[in-house]
């Protein structure tokens, strides 16, 4: 299994073909939990939309399943601490 923090900063032409290779080589192959602070369907904007973010995507979309948390962030908690 591998944990890929998704999109938490901007990301280059460079580090979307690194990430199409690793997803491409873990398809069908091994267990991939992608995890990210912004809603699935803002991953494309956040790709750039283009051909290689569409790419990206497909790969991910094709065999995924996803799992959305609406909730209240817990820093608001713990913040309220100090």
């Amino acid at each position: 299994m591998y944990l890929l923090s998704l999109l938490l900063t901007p990301i280059s032409e460079c580090e979307r073909y690194d990430l199409l290779e690793v997803i491409q080589s873990r398809t069908d192959k091994k267990s991939t939990i992608y995890c990210s602070q912004w809603a699935p369907e803002g991953w494309l904007g956040k790709l750039s939309d283009g051909p290689l973010a569409y790419t990206i995507l497909d790969r991910i979309r094709t065999s995924s399943y996803s799992i959305l948390l609406k909730c209240r962030s817990l820093r608001e908690d713990y913040s309220k601490i100090k």
